[in-house]
């Protein structure tokens, strides 16, 4: 009995160690299960977190870091600095620079300005239509919220649209949030933004006379001397006149 039981359990024993005995379970979208042989190196697991992407703060001095300052010189006689942030969109940031270095956005007018919402430029034919000869931009969308003063890239119904027009807020607007490219934010005179004559379009635009990046160091230009004023007629100019 003992050796009869004893031949059960060394067959049993075989059995379990003979190849094919036991097969894996094939995965369910059918790839061959990776074996790794006695000698092989197993790939160390990657067990660290994904690194979160971080946003630097805003410094509304524009004593510092200059080239990341664009300045616009308004039709109204004010002088406006924003904060271009490249770390939240460098590719527009970088476009932004390029154009306004290039003379793109001199004399171009704010043709769409919406009370409590925006006012939206930078179309050289001042129609909405219009944008610069570069190709349009890959989307940078960034968690960082419309508010007020915010610089943000206008776009087309397509993501990847934006150009050269920009706008920027009156009043916090969180919906454009994630959907359109926040690239800055106005750091001195915001009161000359909330100046830009309404309307779509407006009858008379405010337009940017000059922009520029405060590094290049551009002094504000000449106010236009106003239109001279037609000398009135007099009684004495029109016996003069006449011969009289």
């Amino acid at each position: 009995m003992i050796k009869a039981t004893l031949a059960t359990t060394l067959a049993a024993i075989a059995l379990l160690a003979a190849p094919g005995a036991a097969h894996a379970q094939q995965p369910k979208d059918d790839t061959p299960p990776v074996a790794f042989g006695d000698n092989a190196e197993k790939p160390e697991e990657d067990t660290a977190p994904a690194a979160l992407r971080t946003f630097s703060p805003i410094n509304y001095d524009p004593a510092v870091d200059p080239e990341n300052v664009w300045v616009l010189d308004l039709s109204n006689g004010q002088r406006v600095k924003a904060r271009l942030k490249a770390d939240w969109a460098p590719g527009h940031v970088e476009r932004i620079k390029t154009l306004t270095r290039a003379g793109f956005y001199d004399g171009v007018v704010f043709h769409r300005v919406i009370e409590g919402f925006m006012a939206q430029g930078g179309d050289p034919t001042g129609t909405g239509q219009g944008g610069s000869e570069l190709p349009d931009l890959k989307a940078e969308f960034n968690p960082m919220p419309h508010v007020r003063g915010t610089l943000s890239m206008a776009r087309a119904s397509e993501e990847d649209s934006a150009n050269s027009q920009f706008f920027i807020v009156f009043y916090p607007r969180f919906s454009l949030d994630k959907k359109y490219t926040n690239f800055g934010r106005v750091i001195e005179n915001m009161e000359a933004v909330d100046a830009i004559v309404r309307g779509e379009p407006p009858a008379q635009p405010t337009y940017i006379v000059q922009a520029s990046i405060a590094a290049d160091g551009k002094a504000p230009p000449a106010p236009s001397a106003p239109a001279a004023e037609d000398e009135p007629v007099t009684l004495d100019m029109l016996k003069a006149a006449s011969g009289k």
